[in-house]
């Protein structure tokens, strides 16, 4: 790494990683501050309250990253310019995006964390919110009443009374195993079923095991006290998807309903195959960001230098904005989930690049230079 490269990156973690911090400290004040009163009334442990922390900075780290990114770039780039450090950079023969390519790297590196927390961690740290203020109010979990689930790749029907979400374990279950004509061939009724996730086996406690034929009468009935079943494709999950809300889904979990539900209405799909999108498109957003607040935040005078900082703040939140639009637009099923998830990255992808060669070549904006032509001719 050459010496100018080290010297960007350090001007801007330096401010990066204090953007970050601060961002962390308020959300952590405010947070506080609504459940300390929980906290003490119901004398949660310090390590309870660690966890219940640990669950939720990954859904943090989503939303202050870009905002820290922009901030960060912001400054870092506006020093430098007002200290003319850009203006000697590029006397010395360093093109801009060469100056820039340090920083870009650093971009790179925050996308591929963003992915990360997004596979999985982000996605449930809502329900783990839930999870910890039931446990902390000393409350039992909410039981799902009444589910039932089709399988109608393998012909079995499940019909459960109750069960916790999440859980592995079912209360009252019945299982129809069906043939290729719908005609109910083996039916299992059972006190109780539970998932092994290591084994992918169930266990039916206190079954009572049915065989019918072709035209419903009864071949013969056994009772078990315990019966092993290997060869099982459903999961605790399918058998709850339909309480599921995509959002709250990971990665996995989203592929995983999409495959096993595919012969569901499009538009019960759309919002899920819309969020898988947008679980692989949101850490781009971080890319996104560094494109449109690089060119801004560099001044080569200090002639409207507030004017791009403005112009940096509300393009970015303008695409944070497009980004909740096409969201609603592919979760209602308005346009495709691809588009939904993509497009406001690409838009202002575009925006960002042209602003980065126009920077290059030396030239404003236009409007930049249409706002400066007015306030000469005002002067």
């Amino acid at each position: 790494m050459r010496l100018l490269d080290r010297y960007v990156i350090r001007n801007f973690l330096q401010v990066y990683l204090y953007c970050i911090a601060g961002f962390i400290s308020i959300w952590l004040i405010f947070d506080v501050s609504d459940n300390i009163s929980t906290f003490i009334d119901q004398h949660v442990p310090l390590s309870l309250v660690a966890r219940y922390y640990g669950t939720q900075i990954p859904q943090v780290f989503i939303i202050l990253l870009p905002v820290s990114l922009l901030l960060s770039l912001l400054f870092a780039l506006g020093r430098m310019s007002r200290a003319n450090e850009i203006v000697s950079m590029l006397t010395a023969g360093v093109s801009l995006p060469r100056v820039l390519l340090p920083l870009i790297g650093m971009g790179l590196l925050t996308v591929t964390a963003s992915m990360v927390l997004n596979y999985s961690l982000a996605p449930h740290a809502e329900l783990a919110r839930k999870a910890f203020l039931s446990e902390a109010q000393s409350r039992p979990g909410r039981y799902i009443q009444g589910q039932i689930f089709r399988n109608r790749t393998d012909s079995r029907t499940w019909f459960i009374q109750n069960f916790l979400p999440r859980s592995n374990t079912f209360n009252n279950v019945q299982v129809l195993q069906q043939d290729a004509n719908d005609n109910i061939v083996t039916n299992y009724i059972a006190a109780r079923a539970f998932y092994s996730p290591e084994t992918k086996t169930w266990e039916l406690q206190n079954v009572k095991v049915v065989h019918y034929d072709q035209a419903g009468n009864i071949l013969d009935e056994q009772i078990y006290p315990s019966l092993k079943i290997e060869h099982w494709s459903e999961t605790p999950f399918r058998l709850g998807s339909a309480n599921e809300r995509a959002e709250f889904l990971s990665l996995p979990e989203l592929r995983e309903y999409l495959r096993f539900n595919a012969d569901f209405p499009h538009t019960l799909l759309a919002p899920f195959r819309t969020h898988l999108q947008y679980r692989l498109a949101l850490p781009w957003t971080c890319l996104v960001v560094v494109w449109i607040a690089a060119p801004l935040g560099i001044g080569y005078s200090r002639r409207g230098v507030l004017s791009s900082v403005a112009a940096a703040v509300i393009l970015v939140f303008s695409m944070n904005f497009l980004v909740h639009l096409f969201l609603a637009l592919g979760e209602g099923d308005r346009v495709p989930a691809w588009i939904a998830a993509w497009t406001p990255n690409l838009v202002f992808a575009a925006i960002g690049l042209y602003l980065l060669y126009l920077r290059a070549s030396n030239r404003e904006p236009p409007s930049f230079h249409l706002f400066t032509a007015r306030r000469i001719v005002a002067q």
